[in-house]
């Protein structure tokens, strides 16, 4: 009864959490500023839409083609063709139960493959890895070149005796984890460590691919598909064209965050980007128009790609 209640409050609060973020920012918006942000999806230029579309269904190929590399060093092969159907399904089950697409693309491979469960979702599992680095390099890099910026913000905001206090703190909890990740057998620690050990292996398994210089480099593809992506998306509305590179990829990073943050971005996107690019002098309601279309143009991507997929895979798949 625990474990059930846990997997639906672990489907239902993303979607929750979603609903509630549309409906706040919706209220917060006066009548005004509503049919100011519904003019900016009647002049939108939506060739640019289209551009960042073929973007990201390059990066969704890229990501199909990526997936041979880990499943030949286990000694089993896939066809692109059912790799790319894969990928599509599992990013549209991702809209309604969080994570559900990883376990459909080892599902799919199994079927269609005959590539064991557990083997493919190790790929799975091993390739979301290297992606949560290569995200935390996009972070690094923001924090790079907003440095002053946040540095200003923080000696604006925080007194020294604040931040020393906080640094204080911040070192003894450190120390303090470590500690107890060390040297403690409570369930919960002992359960971590598991999981870090198996993420450890999942990534050193990659080092040891015949071809795991491919792989590294179809991964900074597939992510600078996603950046591009992103960029492409800046000249759909007026007042983001303008947007300097370092805004680029900081809103960038917000969004992708985001999208872990609710099943896909729903709600969450928007409302994030809006707050993120108000720092770089756009308009609130420019930063909800803009979200939303980028969002909502993807979204109907994976849709369709996702519905052809499912559709084709079995009949393509006959024999």
């Amino acid at each position: 009864m625990k474990e059930t209640s846990s997997k639906w409050l672990s489907i239902l609060l993303p979607i929750f959490l979603g609903i509630f973020l549309i409906v706040y920012q919706y209220n917060s918006f006066t009548k005004g500023q509503i049919v100011e942000i519904e003019g900016y999806f009647k002049n939108a230029n939506y060739f640019f839409v289209f551009l960042a579309l073929l973007a990201a269904f390059f990066g969704n190929a890229l990501r199909a083609y990526r997936w041979k590399y880990m499943l030949s060093h286990l000694g089993y092969n896939s066809s692109f063709r059912n790799n790319f159907m894969a990928v599509n399904i599992g990013y549209l089950l991702n809209l309604t139960v969080p994570k559900s697409g990883e376990i459909s693309r080892a599902l799919i491979v199994k079927k269609y493959n005959n590539i064991p469960f557990d083997k493919g979702f190790g790929t799975i599992v091993a390739e979301r890895i290297i992606d949560v680095f290569f995200l935390i390099f996009f972070m690094l890099l923001a924090v790079i070149l907003q440095f002053d910026i946040i540095k200003s913000f923080i000696f604006d905001k925080l007194p020294i005796r604040t931040l020393v206090l906080i640094l204080l703190l911040g070192t003894t909890l450190l120390l303090g984890s470590i500690l107890v990740y060390k040297y403690s057998k409570l369930k919960l620690v002992l359960f971590i460590k598991t999981k870090l050990a198996g993420l450890k292996e999942g990534l050193l398994s990659i080092f040891y691919m015949k071809d795991k210089w491919m792989y590294l480099f179809q991964t900074f593809l597939i992510w600078s598909s996603y950046l591009v992506t992103f960029y492409l998306a800046t000249f759909v509305v007026s007042e983001t064209i303008s947007l300097s590179f370092s805004a680029i990829i900081t809103s960038f990073v917000v969004g992708s965050i985001a999208i872990a943050f609710t099943n896909s971005g729903f709600g969450s996107y928007p409302f994030l980007i809006s707050k993120v690019l108000v720092f770089y002098a756009v308009a609130e309601t420019a930063g909800n128009a803009f979200g939303w279309i980028i969002w909502t143009s993807q979204m109907l991507l994976v849709l369709f790609l996702g519905l052809l997929s499912f559709i084709f895979i079995p009949i393509l798949n006959r024999k």
